[in-house]
C-alpha cells in the first residue's frame, strides 16, 4: 500500500468526528503535559475535523485528487498575486504539515523528505503568519494562535502522534523509528517511549541537536 493510500484511509469509524477528536485531543494534551491555550486547542480540533474529509485535504488535479508537496505549496505562495492569497496558501501549508507529521509520521519515513522537514516548514509558515497579522483578513485575531503553534509545533506533533496511535493510524512498534524521530526532532514523547522500552537516548559527541 502506498503512502498516499495510507493517507486516504478513513481516519476513524465514528458518527461524530468532531466529538471524537475533541476527546482524543484533550486526552493527548493532558498525557503530553502540554500547556496549550483554549484557542490553539480549538484551532487544532477544527483542523482535524476539517481534514478528516478527504475533499478538504486533497486538491483536484488533472490526475485526480492529490496532496501537493510542501515545496510546491511554498512555491505557489511565493508566486501568489497578492498578500492575502499568499498568506492563505502559507496557512494551508502549515496546516497540512501539522496534520501529516502528526497523524501520519510513519509514511514520511518512506519519502525523500522526513518529519523534521515538515516540522520546520510548518513551524516557519505559522511563524510568518504570526509576525504579519495586519496583512490579511482575520490575521490579528489568529496571530496569537499562530505564534503558539509555531513555537510549540513539535509539541503539537507529539500530541497528534498520540491521537494517531490511539486511533491505530500509525504503527510505532519499530524502536529504531522512534529513536530516529527523537534524534531528528528532539521529541519529548519519542524520548519517553524509548525510556519505556528500557532505552536511554543519549546525544553522541558531534550530533547536531534540533533547535
Amino acid at each position: 500500500m502506498s503512502s498516499q493510500d495510507d493517507h486516504r484511509r478513513p481516519l476513524i469509524s465514528h458518527m461524530d468526528v468532531r466529538e471524537y477528536f475533541h476527546d482524543e485531543l484533550r486526552h493527548a494534551i493532558d498525557k503530553q503535559h502540554l500547556k496549550a491555550s483554549a484557542d490553539a486547542t480549538c484551532y487544532v480540533l477544527n483542523l482535524l475535523t476539517s481534514f478528516a474529509h478527504s475533499d478538504r485535504l486533497y486538491e483536484h488535479t488533472e490526475e485526480g485528487k492529490a496532496l501537493k508537496p510542501l515545496a510546491e505549496m511554498y512555491g505557489d505562495a511565493l508566486a501568489a498575486c497578492n498578500t492575502e492569497q499568499r498568506n492563505l496558501m502559507l496557512r494551508r501549508l502549515a496546516d497540512v504539515a501539522l496534520f501529516i507529521s502528526g497523524l501520519f509520521s510513519d509514511s514520511l519515513q518512506r519519502k525523500t523528505v522526513d518529519v523534521n522537514y515538515y516540522i520546520a516548514m510548518g513551524g516557519s509558515a505559522y511563524g510568518y503568519l504570526a509576525d504579519n497579522p495586519s496583512r490579511w483578513a482575520g490575521g490579528r485575531a489568529l496571530s496569537p494562535v499562530f505564534e503558539e503553534l509555531s513555537g510549540k509545533f513539535q509539541r503539537f506533533v507529539d500530541v497528534l502522534n498520540e491521537v494517531s496511535e490511539r486511533a491505530h493510524l500509525n504503527s510505532e512498534t519499530d524502536v529504531m523509528r522512534t529513536y530516529e524521530l527523537w534524534l531528528k526532532t528532539g521529541s519529548r514523547r519519542a524520548r519517553r517511549r524509548l525510556l519505556e522500552q528500557g532505552l536511554q537516548p543519549i546525544w553522541a559527541p558531534g550530533d547536531q541537536r534540533p533547535q
